[in-house]
């Protein structure tokens, strides 16, 4: 329905409205006169007229809806999500007091909720908010602001990705001012909905069994908003439940992404490597995340010879994650960057105490990150940013190559920890 799309201008309505009372139906029309809508586009029916009638002809640019004869607000407005179109602005209106609903309305995609009875005054304020986003800059915005597509690959379970995922789409929509899409393709036990205190849904799941569904308004509707710049597409599809695709789906929404959003970042599990490779080739940036232990090591050598081989376009970042201040680490970076024949690009440090107050929070790292750990998080935004307006010029790296081959570098490495 509404952000983060922008509602298209030429032959749609710039005002409809359906209310269930004479009061607020005479309310709302010398409201609309003021600002140059006709007062005849004030129906009477509530939301369910409005669903009957969005069906069959255009959504109008704004689109006010009275939910107060509705006995499951929630599930109406997604209905109303069916059949309204990508870019109107929705401004419902009811008689229940209750916080938890008022912000699942939210999340489902309408702009504002206004508890009856309310004024004119606060009927003004929410119609001029609306129209102060329609005729916003946002075509000047999208071409000073090409889209930036960024995955985050973990090396290994366990070593941070999605935390780094969820950090960085918060930080390009909060910090860098961009609509932002968080993709997480861990259909089973991805948390990147988990991580900002929300519901998955079933949008995820839904575009992998009927690819065919995907479009501008799928997307709209199937997206989580965490906020005003960011939505997320989650999953926890039950795990007795096998999902079979040929990732068509996942193409198409990348597709759709690209055209709604400034920014998306895919949380893309390393098995998705193998199985759906064409994953990684529209992206800029591969963030790549690791950890100094050996395991981790060998598995960073092989992502980012596939990444070489693969999508040699896509620039790469090399991220170790939770290194601790104590110095007790498996291997040294010295060690890791001699073996991946690369620098690494920046480091986080172990901060397990920022990490439990966020898991508690509901929200993202980097929003609670403070002093040593924040600082990093801007450097990543930083180069995320940079490198996607670069040419198609590799990264570059910190130190020589290494003169030992890769294998070779972890066999030592191997045989000083049997010593």
């Amino acid at each position: 329905m509404n952000a983060p799309f922008q509602a298209r201008a030429g032959l749609r309505d710039p005002f409809t409205a359906f209310v269930c009372d004479d009061a607020t139906a005479d309310m709302l029309r010398p409201v609309a006169v003021e600002h140059g809508w006709s007062p005849e586009k004030v129906n009477k029916g509530g939301l369910r007229n409005a669903v009957q009638s969005l069906s069959v002809s255009a959504s109008p640019n704004i689109l006010f809806v009275d939910l107060s004869e509705s006995a499951d607000p929630l599930n109406d407005i997604n209905a109303l999500a069916e059949v309204c179109e990508p870019g109107t602005i929705v401004i419902a209106a009811g008689q229940v007091n209750d916080v938890r609903l008022y912000r699942d309305l939210v999340a489902s995609g309408i702009h504002d909720y206004l508890l009856k009875p309310f004024t004119v005054d606060q009927l003004r304020d929410t119609f001029a908010h609306a129209q102060a986003i329609l005729s916003g800059p946002r075509g000047e915005a999208a071409a000073d602001k090409p889209h930036v597509m960024t995955t985050v690959i973990g090396v290994r379970g366990g070593v941070g990705a999605s935390t780094i995922a969820t950090s960085l789409a918060w930080l390009l929509g909060e910090k860098a001012h961009r609509s932002t899409a968080l993709l997480d393709l861990d259909v089973h036990f991805g948390t990147g909905a988990l991580a900002l205190d929300l519901e998955p849904g079933r949008g995820l799941t839904d575009a992998i069994e009927n690819p065919s569904r995907i479009d501008g308004l799928f997307i709209e509707r199937a997206m989580v908003r965490a906020n005003e710049r960011l939505s997320v597409l989650s999953a926890e599809a039950p795990i007795h439940q096998p999902l079979i695709t040929d990732g068509t789906a996942f193409f198409q929404l990348q597709e759709e992404m690209k055209n709604a959003f400034e920014s998306t970042v895919i949380d893309l599990p390393r098995h998705m490597l193998i199985q759906y490779p064409h994953m990684v080739h529209d992206a800029h940036v591969a963030v790549v995340v690791s950890e100094l232990t050996l395991a981790a090591t060998r598995d960073t050598i092989r992502v980012l010879a596939w990444l070489k081989s693969n999508a040699p376009q896509t620039k790469v970042l090399v991220l170790a994650n939770r290194l601790p201040s104590g110095g007790a680490l498996e291997i040294s970076r010295k060690d890791f960057e001699q073996s991946i024949e690369r620098g690494v690009d920046i480091v986080f440090p172990d901060d397990g105490k920022s990490a439990a107050q966020a898991a508690k929070l509901g929200k993202p790292l980097a929003e609670v990150a403070t002093g040593k750990l924040a600082q990093p998080f801007t450097q990543l935004t930083n180069m995320v940013l940079s490198h996607a307006s670069e040419d198609g010029s590799e990264v570059e790296t910190k130190g020589a190559a290494a003169s030992k081959s890769v294998m070779s570098g972890l066999k030592s490495m191997l045989a000083k920890k049997a010593a």
